[in-house]
C-alpha cells in the first residue's frame, strides 16, 4: 500500500474529527505463546488503516490543526542489539521520513509529552476498552489536567469512540485497497483449486491444510485470513471446526472454509465437494439446493438494496427446498416466520470483508438495514448442516454438511465476485476432480 493512501485516510479523518479535538489510537501488542517465544505479530487493523506502521509498542496522535504538525507518532527508539537480533525497525527519524509522520517522539516518554497535547481540547476519540493500561493513563492525564484548571488550562470534555467513524471510512474499500482484497481472492482461489485436484480418500484433513498454506506461502502470502476449516463427512456440520485431524472417507462430502491475507487484507472462500470425486445423489440434491439459495441471495447484492434481503432471499429458497426433500413439513410462510430452517440453517447470510474476516461497519443505521453502496465488500455463504444424530430425518440426509461461500464487491451497477475462479457447479467440480 502507498504512503499517500494513508496520507489520505488521514485527512479525511481529520476532516472529520475538527480543529480543537485529538484523537488517539494504539498499535497493536506482542503476545506471547508460551514462556518467552511470542505468536507472530499482526498490527492492529485500525492503527495500520491509518498509518501503515507495523510494529508494537506505538501510539498514533491525530490533532487537526496542530501548527507544529498534525499526526504524531509515539514509538520506539531504534536500537542497533534489537536490529542484530530481531531485524530492522523504524525508530524516531524511520516515522517521520519512511512513515510520513509530522512528528515523533519515543514512546517511553509518553507521560511526560502527551498530556500537553491533550490540553484545552473539546474531545478525544479514542477507542475505548481495548487497551486497558492505555484507558487508565488517559483517565489519570484528563484528571491530572482538570487539577490543573485554575491555572486556565482546560481539560477534555468529551470521550467519543473513534470507531464510529473509523469503522465507517473502513466499511468502503479504495481502488488499492481492492487490489489487494483481489490479490488475496486470487491466491486462495488457486489454492482451493489445487487440493480439489489432489484430494482422495485416506488423506487426512491436515494434510489438505497443508497444501492450502503451501500454496499461500508460494505465491507469497504468508499469513492466513483466520484458521482454516478443513472438515470431512460429518465434521462440517461443526460450524467452526478446525481440529483438521481426521481421515477423509470416500463417499463423504469435503468442506474448506479457508482464506489468505494480503498486506492484512483477507479473502474467505468455503467449498464443499466430495471426496471421492463425484456427489452422491442425496449429496447433490442439498448441495443444488444450497448453490440456488447463493445464487438467488447473490441477485439482491445491488446499490440501493438493503442488507438484509439476500439473506431473506436465501431462507426462502432453502426452506422451500427442504420442504420438497421432506426435511421440513408444512407451508413454507409459516416456517420461515417460526424459524424453522435454522435447525438446518442457523446462521446469516455473510458478513462485511476487509482488513478482518469479520470486518467493522455497522449493519443497521437508525434501526433500519443499511443500504448497499457501491465499495462494500461483503461474503455470501448460506449452508445446510444435517448432524448425524438428527432422528427427524431420513438416514440418507445425516451428516451432511454444506457451504458455498464467495466474496462480493458492490459496484455502481450490481456486483462482482472477487472468488468466481473456484468452480461450484456439481458439473465443474466433478470434471476438475476427476481430471485430475
Amino acid at each position: 500500500m502507498k504512503q499517500s493512501e494513508f496520507k489520505k485516510r488521514r485527512k479525511q479523518l481529520m476532516q472529520r474529527i475538527g480543529k480543537g479535538n485529538i484523537a488517539l489510537i494504539a498499535s497493536a501488542s506482542p503476545r506471547i505463546r508460551n514462556r518467552d517465544v511470542h505468536y507472530p505479530f499482526r498490527q492492529d487493523s485500525d492503527f495500520y488503516y491509518l498509518t501503515g506502521f507495523n510494529e508494537p509498542d506505538a501510539l498514533a496522535v491525530f490533532i487537526p490543526g496542530r501548527e507544529q504538525g498534525e499526526y504524531i507518532l509515539f514509538c520506539r527508539e531504534y536500537d542497533e542489539t534489537k536490529a542484530l537480533w530481531e531485524g530492522a525497525h523504524a525508530g524516531l527519524e524511520g516515522a517521520t521520513r519512511h512513515y510520513h509522520a509530522d512528528d515523533s517522539f519515543p514512546i517511553d516518554d509518553l507521560d511526560e509529552i502527551l498530556p500537553g497535547m491533550l490540553e484545552n481540547k473539546s474531545k478525544v476519540y479514542y477507542p475505548l476498552g481495548r487497551n486497558f493500561d492505555l484507558d487508565h493513563s488517559l483517565l489519570e492525564w484528563i484528571n491530572h489536567i482538570r487539577s490543573q484548571s485554575r491555572t486556565g488550562v482546560v481539560a477534555p470534555g468529551e470521550l467519543v469512540s473513534l470507531e464510529h467513524i473509523l469503522h465507517e471510512m473502513r466499511l468502503f474499500k479504495s481502488r488499492d485497497e481492492l487490489n489487494l482484497m483481489r490479490r488475496a481472492a486470487e491466491v486462495s482461489a488457486n489454492a482451493h483449486v489445487k487440493v480439489m485436484q489432489k484430494c482422495k480418500p485416506g488423506m487426512y484433513e491436515y494434510q489438505i491444510e497443508a497444501e492450502l498454506l503451501h500454496c499461500f506461502v508460494q505465491e507469497g502470502l504468508r499469513s492466513v485470513a483466520y484458521p482454516s476449516i478443513v472438515a470431512g463427512g460429518k465434521n462440517a456440520c461443526v460450524l467452526h471446526y478446525t481440529e483438521n485431524s481426521d481421515k477423509l472417507k470416500s463417499g463423504d462430502l469435503l468442506l474448506i472454509d479457508a482464506g489468505a491475507e494480503c498486506d492484512h487484507y483477507a479473502a474467505d472462500i468455503t467449498r464443499t465437494f466430495p471426496v471421492s470425486g463425484r456427489f452422491t445423489e442425496p449429496q447433490k440434491q442439498l448441495y443444488q439446493l444450497v448453490l440456488d439459495a447463493q445464487a438467488a441471495a447473490i441477485e439482491q447484492i445491488r446499490p440501493g438494496l438493503p442488507w438484509h434481503l439476500a439473506h431473506e432471499a436465501a431462507v426462502e429458497v432453502l426452506t422451500e427446498g427442504l420442504v420438497s426433500l421432506g426435511l421440513l413439513k408444512g407451508k413454507v410462510k409459516k416456517l420461515i416466520k417460526e424459524e424453522k430452517y435454522k435447525q438446518f440453517f442457523m446462521h446469516r447470510i455473510g458478513h462485511w470483508l476487509g482488513m478482518d474476516v469479520h470486518d467493522v461497519g455497522d449493519y443497521k443505521v437508525d434501526g433500519e438495514w443499511r443500504l448497499l453502496e457501491p465499495g462494500m465488500v461483503l461474503t455470501v455463504e448460506p449452508g445446510l448442516y444435517i448432524p448425524a444424530d438428527c432422528q427427524t430425518v431420513d438416514k440418507k440426509w445425516r451428516g451432511i454438511g454444506i457451504r458455498i461461500e464467495d466474496d462480493i464487491l458492490v459496484t455502481e451497477d450490481g456486483f462482482e465476485c472477487l472468488t468466481a475462479a473456484v468452480p461450484k457447479t456439481i458439473a465443474d467440480i466433478e470434471a476438475l476432480m476427476q481430471a485430475a
